[in-house]
């Protein structure tokens, strides 16, 4: 497990830079943390990065529950699941298929036991510190390529 300070947005979507570029299909990468914790930053700027694209429309899959993206080395899907109530409901969202390729999952807490073991964990907790876009990411997970993310 890893603790990172983020004092930025741009240091924010660094990490998820760094991120994309060790992705392989078949990761997950699940992003935990309170309504306005960077999630949705964090998954943006992951797939801009994936697709060397940075002005790359990339909406909040709140309402859609899963966009889907072709990147030059592997497709991605964003998944919100917010709005989930069943794990079960995963199933109709192509989650199976979907896991061959890398998922980017907003609220894994709702996976339930469709929550993949291997997966990197990004929990990112807002630093209480007025109105700034400070925040600390914790890391878990992906134990050899973890040291490349700090």
């Amino acid at each position: 497990m890893k603790q990172l300070e983020l004092p930025t947005l741009a240091a924010t979507e660094a990490l998820a830079a760094r991120t994309a570029a060790l992705a392989h299909p078949g990761d997950a990468i699940l992003l935990a943390g309170p309504l306005g914790a960077g999630k949705s930053a964090y998954a943006r700027a992951f797939l801009r990065a994936a697709a060397e694209d940075p002005a790359l429309e990339v909406p909040s899959p709140s309402y859609t529950l899963v966009q889907t993206y072709d990147t030059p080395r592997f497709r991605a899907h964003h998944f919100d699941l917010w709005r989930i109530d069943d794990p079960a409901a995963l199933t109709e969202l192509g989650w199976d298929d979907a896991r061959a390729d890398v998922v980017l999952v907003e609220w894994p807490e709702r996976l339930g036991a469709l929550r993949p073991d291997d997966a990197l964990s990004v929990t990112l907790t807002p630093v209480p510190a007025g109105e700034t876009e400070a925040r600390c990411a914790t890391l878990d997970g992906w134990p050899e390529r973890i040291g490349a993310l700090a």
